[in-house]
Parts: structure tokens; sequence; C-alpha cells
């Protein structure tokens, strides 16, 4: 997955990156470098680095005498974390954010099993430790604070699954967490049989129940599809 660098490219990214998510720039579109650079007011050079990392991402394509072209959204790689976070800045972000979760509810009960099999007793440390964090978080309107310990959380089930697939969905989780709490489809403190169900995965995780560690992360996710019927309904 790729990451835009910071500096002059990673301006242009910033700004050029949700404009096309956004359908500014329909499939097709010819996007001339002399101009974006000028618009842009940074060198050629700067804006082919630009190109690059978007080529990468496959939201565009380079082509000989044609110039550079925006590929069709079924070809735009979904799964790359800057991807998601432009199109969750747009006005997609309803279907978009159902789109993720379903994904988790697909993945995320599973590698909660797994982890219950697999992880190490660090692991399970950590994981009780970001638990409780959230718990500590979940009053208050602390939500970025609980941000960090419900990423954490997450990331280390999908890495104690032992699958090297599914640990690399911890930016597509992140992505998604983070996008509910910036755009305001949170409530302003979490759900408390939320928080609660985190702390009993973790305690699910730690005693090698993986039937339970798998049934109360689905709890989790379908809830969290469930928040979006009232937060961010689909149009």
């Amino acid at each position: 997955m790729s990451t835009p660098g910071r500096g002059l490219h990673g301006h242009v990214l910033e700004r050029l990156g949700p404009s096309i998510t956004a359908g500014e720039y329909p499939p097709g579109s010819v996007l001339r470098t002399d101009e974006l650079a000028q618009r842009f007011e940074v060198s050629r050079s700067v804006m082919r680095e630009a190109v690059r990392v978007l080529e990468s991402m496959h939201l565009v394509e380079s082509r000989r005498r044609v110039g550079v072209t925006v590929r069709p959204a079924h070809e735009w790689n979904v799964y790359d974390p800057q991807v998601i976070r432009w199109r969750l800045a747009g006005a997609d972000r309803p279907r978009q954010l159902r789109s993720l979760t379903v994904l988790r509810c697909a993945v995320e009960p599973v590698a909660a099993g797994l982890a219950a099999k697999h992880a190490t007793a660090e692991q399970c440390a950590e994981l009780t430790e970001c638990a409780l964090g959230m718990v500590a978080h979940s009053r208050g309107h602390k939500l970025e604070g609980y941000l960090v310990h419900d990423i954490a959380f997450h990331r280390i089930v999908l890495n104690a699954s032992g699958n090297e697939m599914f640990a690399r969905l911890g930016d597509v989780v992140a992505e998604v967490l983070a996008g509910r709490t910036h755009h305001q489809v949170m409530f302003e403190d979490p759900d408390p049989a939320a928080v609660t169900l985190h702390v009993q995965v973790a305690e699910a995780v730690r005693a090698g129940d993986a039937v339970r560690a798998e049934a109360l992360t689905r709890e989790v996710v379908v809830g969290a599809l469930q928040e979006l019927d009232i937060l961010s309904p689909e149009g």
C-alpha cells in the first residue's frame, strides 16, 4: 500500500487526489502535467512525482501522446489507506463506510477466532491494555484518545491472527475507524455495550476461547454497521 510522502508532491496529492476520487475529474479525463504544475505552483519534477504516486494507486495512467488519464473507479486500489481517506472525505462517504464495515464483518470475527489460538502472551497483554484504554476514554467526549486505543486494539487482533493477509488490513481498518471519528460518524461517547464487548474479546483471546472471541467480535462489527444506519444512512 502506497503512502504519499511529505513535502511539495505530498501537498499536491492532498489537493489533487480528493478531486479525482470525488469525481471532479471523470474517468478518461486527461490531466496536463504542465498545467497542473502551474496551478499548484510546483516544478514539473514535483508534479511528475505526484503523478507516479497516483499511478501506484491506479487512479491514473500515463499514455504516450495522450498524457495522464484518470482511470475508472473500479480499477482504483481501493485498499490503499490514502485512497480510503480521500473517498471518506467526499460525498460518497456513507456508501464507503458501509462497504468498508461490511469488509470488517467478513474478516475481523475470523481473525479474532484465530487470535485466540495464536496470540502470544505479549499480544494478549497489549490487547487487554488497549481495551482498558478504550474504557478510560469512553466518557467525557474523549473520542481522539478512544480512537488511538481502538485502532491499536484491532491491529493487534489482525496481527495476532497469524494470517499475513488479515494483518495487512490493519491500515484499512485504521482508516475506517479514523474516518468515523473525524467525520463525526460516531456518538459523542462510544456505545457502552461496544466498549464492554472489546473488553470481553480481549478476555476471550487471552483465554484461548476461539468460538467466543469470534462471536463477540461479530457483535462488535455488526454493531458498527447498525450505527451507520443511524448516523450515516445511505441516500
